[in-house]
């Protein structure tokens, strides 16, 4: 998969990433289909993904790391992180 391919894919946001007393809303795990190693998802590191909202307001985050060894990584997002609704929906790989 080259570096152009990448960019427009989408992916679903699966959950946030928790321990065992916290869950951390500005962290989210990622899966994208067809990404089914931890060495291919080693390759989506740096990237910036997009979720649009329903009013049309786009959060923006990069990912930052691969997350246990089937391919799904981890975005850090700004601010305020994302909120429940996302949980489920698409996101999208922008740059």
């Amino acid at each position: 998969m080259n570096k152009l391919e990448l960019i427009g894919k989408e992916g679903i946001i699966a959950n946030y990433r928790t321990g065992r007393h916290t869950v951390h809303p500005k962290h989210c795990i990622l899966v994208f289909p067809g990404i089914t190693s931890r060495k291919e998802a080693n390759k989506l590191i740096g990237r910036t993904v997009v979720w649009y909202t329903s009013s049309g307001r786009e959060l923006k985050g990069k990912i930052t790391r691969a997350h246990g060894n089937n391919g799904a990584v981890r975005a850090h997002f700004k601010k305020k992180g994302v909120p429940g609704q996302a949980l489920g929906q698409k996101i999208k790989i922008i740059k």
